[in-house]
């Protein structure tokens, strides 16, 4: 399914299509989905499992050791988990940029992306609260501040464009997230 929805595009891919890239019919297409959006929710699913999100009760998912490295506020450490994120760019890169395809001609999905990216910026939040770093009233934006800029930089950079590297990337966007959420 992610490899149609990526050729083809979410809203022109029909259930046949999925199922005849799988080798199978419609009928057991529906007997595991019964419907796209909730293919589209175990897509999100394998995708939390490529960030190392788990389930929480609090807030849907949650990547401990963001929460960790925001709480613990060491610049090194906060670049290290960002180099981890990027060395995944490649394999997330198909997984969000289809879900958000699909939030765009899906409400339902819509509401969905925006709740995992809430998601992360609750993980942010939490590593900001545990910490007591920063009046609390602008620890959420701080996260959403983050997130955005992660986001943009994660389905955005390839080697080459923006006349860096990864080490580049990794380099400011890291010293943007310590000034952001580190007062070290």
């Amino acid at each position: 399914a992610l490899e149609m929805f990526q050729a083809k595009g979410y809203a022109s891919t029909t259930i046949d299509d999925i199922a005849a890239a799988a080798g199978t019919t419609r009928a057991t297409f529906y007997a595991h989905f019964p419907s796209r959006l909730e293919l589209m929710k175990a897509i999100i699913g394998e995708l939390n499992e490529h960030l190392e999100r788990t389930s929480s009760r609090a807030h849907g998912s949650t990547a401990p050791a963001l929460v960790a490295v925001v709480r613990d506020g060491d610049r090194a450490a906060i670049k290290k988990w960002l180099s981890g994120v990027a060395s995944r760019w490649d394999t997330i890169r198909p997984y969000v940029s289809v879900a958000f395809e699909a939030a765009a001609v899906d409400p339902e999905l819509r509401t969905l992306a925006d709740e995992w990216l809430e998601e992360a910026v609750s993980d942010i939040t939490e590593g900001l609260d545990a910490a007591g770093r920063f009046e609390p009233r602008t620890r959420r934006l701080r996260g959403v501040l983050a997130m955005a800029q992660l986001d943009f930089v994660a389905m955005h950079w390839k080697d080459g464009r923006w006349d860096a590297d990864l080490d580049g990337v990794i380099e400011v966007l890291g010293d943007s997230w310590s000034d952001l959420l580190s007062d070290r």
